[in-house]
């Protein structure tokens, strides 16, 4: 699903990814791990396609970024990837139903089309209650549920995930770490996921643990 080759990537100065190669398969769900600073979220970004490497190759479901000029990649990334991060950034004025349906839109879905995916995915993740709710009216856990939700909208193939669980107390955080692996049963997506959570890299089929800059090593 995922394949990345001499990935090299600097800031100014500052040299951050030293030729990074990785194969992912689909349905694979892997950890990245390191200390901080290590590059763990410049190759997300990278393999996502949220920024662009300075040399090296990615290729994600057969699609080369390298062949994509900015708006060819903008709507890749729409249609097929998904982003969690650590902070949902819902928007405050819209409900939760609202929230989930914007990449759709943005996808040229109909408001119909969009509000009856929207509601499957309440329905999956147990929200059903909540899809009136503006962001300010959710737990913690409820927020970062819906934004899986909305990366779910426009069933990607892959889901790319920043430290998930990094903004939740232990309990939403055990429950996040086992909705990934509901979603892999339901869906069949590829996950990825930087953590610094030892608990989640422990249960991912493979962990990739990155030290200045390269992958030091992989681990079942």
């Amino acid at each position: 699903m995922i394949k990345a080759n001499n990935l090299w990537k600097s800031y100014g100065n500052l040299t951050v990814l030293k030729g990074v190669s990785l194969h992912i398969k689909t349905a694979e769900i892997i950890a990245i791990t390191g200390a901080s600073g290590a590059g763990k979220s410049t190759l997300l970004y990278l393999l996502s396609s949220l920024d662009r490497a300075d040399k090296g190759e990615v290729m994600v479901d057969g699609v080369d970024f390298n062949r994509l000029n900015d708006k060819k990649l903008a709507d890749f990334r729409n249609k097929k990837i998904g982003f969690v991060f650590q902070f949902h950034h819902l928007l405050p004025e819209f409900t939760a139903l609202e929230n989930i349906c914007i990449p759709a839109y943005i996808a040229g879905k109909s408001k119909r089309e969009a509000e009856n995916k929207a509601n499957e995915l309440l329905e999956f993740l147990n929200l059903n209650d909540r899809s009136s709710h503006k962001p300010s009216e959710l737990s913690g856990g409820e927020q970062q549920r819906v934004a899986v939700a909305r990366a779910l909208i426009n069933s990607p193939a892959v889901l790319m995930a920043d430290e998930p669980s990094g903004n939740l107390d232990s309990e939403n955080s055990r429950q996040l770490h086992q909705l990934f692996f509901d979603l892999r049963a339901s869906f069949h997506q590829t996950i990825v996921i930087v953590t610094h959570n030892e608990e989640l890299a422990a249960l991912s089929d493979r962990r990739l643990f990155m030290q200045d800059g390269l992958i030091s090593n992989s681990k079942i």
